[in-house]
């Protein structure tokens, strides 16, 4: 009988082996070789099953990053907003301050009335002189150099990375920073009022410091910067979309 039950044994041993050997090329979990090892809707991208590979496989007014579809950002550039309106976080959005409508702009009623571009002097208004392209007043920008304004960087609801509508404003505060090189800058991270006040420090020092290292790697000198968290402890009372932000303070 023992040996009756050895055999059957082996023989069941044997007939599981070359199920599964017949199965082995199948992927295990997430794993796979091609798509239609992939439960649909999802891909195969460096044998794994995501979301997808290209914007094409994701669905009308959304886009391909790291693997999954997000939604599109409204915007990459205030100009492909309506007129008067500031790109801030991939959103048109009214402006707040003056600061927000770029070098010599104003901002009126939440609409930024912008300066007229320029190639030389005689194409401005008298009182205005043509500065780095623009017409601007001979007083205009920040109390350090004429035509050269510190701006205010905003984020996406708990996010601390970089939004690309932002990084032109980071290229014009690099220049404006760098052109000052007797003065230091306090680079000042907010938040809204959702979360802990807690969790809110930390994520605003987070956006500081993201804000600090890019400008560090576009040539600000990190000895300039010093971080500064103020968590949800200044909002601007206009709204959470414009307290998710990092301000500049001339020291």
């Amino acid at each position: 009988m023992g040996k009756v039950f050895v055999a059957l044994s082996t023989l069941s041993i044997a007939l599981l082996l070359a199920f599964t050997g017949a199965c082995g090329d199948k992927p295990k979990g997430p794993n796979c070789k091609v798509d239609k090892d992939c439960k649909s809707p999802l891909v195969c991208s460096s044998n794994k099953c995501v979301e997808c590979r290209d914007d094409s496989q994701c669905s009308k007014g959304k886009k391909c990053v790291a693997n999954a579809c997000i939604v599109k950002p409204q915007c990459e550039k205030d100009d492909q907003c309506p007129a008067g309106q500031v790109c801030q976080a991939g959103s048109c959005k009214p402006c707040a301050s003056d600061g927000e409508c770029g070098p010599g702009g104003r901002c009126e009623a939440g609409q930024c009335q912008r300066p007229k571009k320029c190639t030389k002097d005689e194409d401005c208004a008298d009182d205005e002189d043509c500065i780095n392209g623009l017409c601007l007043r001979a007083d205009a920008g920040s109390n350090v150099d004429a035509g050269c304004q510190l701006q205010t960087i905003y984020f996406a609801f708990d996010d601390s990375s970089i939004q690309t509508s932002e990084r032109d404003r980071l290229d014009g505060n690099n220049s404006c920073i760098t052109k000052n090189k007797e003065q230091s800058v306090l680079v000042v991270g907010h938040t809204d009022t959702s979360g802990t006040e807690e969790y809110n420090i930390a994520l605003s020092e987070r956006r500081a410091q993201s804000v600090a290292d890019y400008l560090s790697r576009l040539g600000t000198d990190p000895a300039k910067m010093q971080v500064v968290p103020k968590g949800e402890t200044e909002p601007t009372g206009l709204g959470d979309d414009k307290d998710r932000r990092v301000e500049f303070k001339w020291r």
